[in-house]
């Protein structure tokens, strides 16, 4: 059973011209997604044609519309019953993989297969397939010449190490999956990290030579989040999207159930500094942590900080909903922008004076850079990706993961600390400019394919010296 795709003319290879398919399984609603979309949009400056082959669910995750402009195949997940993720979360329509059983999985693999033939994968010169996830194996089926290039963004190697260390009853196939995902990996001709600190933990959770093995960094587009530099009214800007257009939700509720009167912005109106969150609303992320960290902060701030949670894919949350852990603790002047568009993100940040993850587990922590490219200062969990992108006391704050006295000291800190708040954004500006550039990581994943291609160990270089 093949998922539907649009009927798509043959592309002809020109004896100069090489071209990648990028893949993934999921609909567009991540950090994968959006570095899908930098890479497919930049790697043709590096010599590379690219094709998106991406899941797709109607609304937020359409990925016609995400895509826009790129040469994309959409697979309608929805429509197959073929919706999955790394992640467990009661009642949600993706169940996790390690809950699949084998049947289920070859739906998965068979599918795949026909969407890669669709989109011409057996004509291409590398497949880059993002996650580890049943596209390997269909990768396999159609274009078995095709070398690949496996590209992880974390949430696979989550659930590895759940299941490592004693996966919950209810993945009653977990040990299938370990296999099966250990076994992808091995048949990918090199395989992408996001980070120099997860080469070891890739290595050795999947058991692979470091010689097959890279860092790349992930890209940001540092000419559209330098447009944030512009000066914004905060006022309009807030109440725009908190009261007159408000997009955020409750439990159950739709877009917009949550939304803002004019007297709630007292903190905004009063030119206080805001904090912004910007993510799903999954555990990993502990954003009630965070709230609880505010909430104390305040009591000890001269400045009134307001808190602003932008994201929260609608009607997905692990765990304890934003608004629960508001009401639990009695924070005040905390708001739930909802989700919205990549493209709205740099006018968010403008409006904003430090972003905040506390995420425990963040493989990289894009959001990071994409606000420090803002200009704003960052404080973020010393774990993971964060702690690599965030230099302490230098441009932004770290703090031990799952901290709280920590956090809500750092907090009190950026609120009440003007010039230092400035100064470390200042610097966090520069350092993202010097290190995090799209370009930059386009011409390492371009490097990677010619390795790919040719048979050859993971380009050299340190990964640190080509992340910007």
């Amino acid at each position: 059973m093949a998922l539907t795709t649009p009927d798509r003319a043959d592309h002809p290879d020109a004896p100069s011209s090489k071209r990648a398919l990028i893949v993934s399984a999921f609909f567009p609603r991540g950090g994968s997604a959006h570095v899908i979309r930098g890479l497919a949009r930049t790697l043709p400056g590096h010599g590379w044609e690219t094709t998106v082959v991406s899941g797709s669910l109607p609304g937020a995750g359409d990925a016609e519309r995400f895509y826009d402009g790129l040469d994309v195949v959409p697979a309608d997940l929805a429509e197959h019953g073929l919706l999955a993720s790394y992640e467990d979360r009661p009642g949600a329509p993706d169940r996790v993989f390690a809950a699949l059983d084998d049947e289920t999985a070859e739906r998965h693999a068979r599918a795949w297969a026909g969407a890669l033939a669709d989109a011409g994968a057996a004509s291409a010169d590398v497949l880059h397939l993002n996650h580890l996830t049943p596209l390997h194996e269909a990768a396999a089926r159609v274009a078995p010449a095709v070398p690949v290039v496996s590209h992880l963004h974390g949430t696979e190697l989550l659930m590895l190490e759940r299941i490592d260390g004693g996966a919950p009853s209810s993945w009653t196939h977990a040990g299938a999956w370990a296999e099966r995902m250990r076994a992808w990996a091995g048949s990918a001709a090199l395989t992408v990290v996001p980070t120099a600190r997860q080469l070891d933990r890739a290595r050795d959770l999947l058991g692979l030579p470091q010689e097959r093995l890279v860092a790349v960094p992930n890209g940001t587009d540092l000419a559209r989040f330098a447009q944030a530099d512009a000066p914004v009214d905060r006022r309009a800007f807030w109440r725009r999207h908190l009261v007159e257009r408000p997009r955020g939700w409750r439990p159950g509720g739709e877009e917009g159930s949550v939304a803002y009167a004019d007297d709630d912005l007292a903190a905004i109106d009063a030119g206080g500094p805001v904090l912004l969150y910007v993510g799903r609303f999954t555990e990993v992320k502990r954003i009630g942590l965070l709230i609880r960290a505010f909430a104390a902060a305040q009591r000890r701030t001269r400045e009134r900080p307001a808190l602003v949670l932008v994201g929260g894919h609608p009607g997905e949350w692990e765990g304890e909903h934003p608004l629960e852990a508001v009401e639990r603790c009695g924070a005040r002047d905390v708001f739930l922008a909802g989700w919205q568009d990549q493209e709205e993100l740099p006018a968010f940040l403008a409006a904003g004076d430090a972003i905040v993850l506390p995420s425990v587990r963040e493989q990289f922590g894009q959001v990071l850079v994409e606000g420090m490219a803002c200009g704003l200062p960052a404080v973020a969990a010393d774990a993971l990706g964060p702690a690599e992108i965030v230099r302490d006391g230098e441009t932004g704050w770290l703090v031990a993961p799952d901290d709280g006295g920590q956090l809500e000291n750092a907090l009190v800190a950026v609120v009440d600390d003007v010039g230092e708040r400035r100064r470390r954004g200042a610097a966090a500006h520069a350092d993202v400019v010097r290190r995090f550039g799209r370009d930059a990581a386009a011409a390492r994943i371009a490097a990677t394919y010619a390795a790919a291609i040719g048979g050859r160990r993971a380009p050299s270089g340190a990964p640190a010296a080509v992340s910007g």
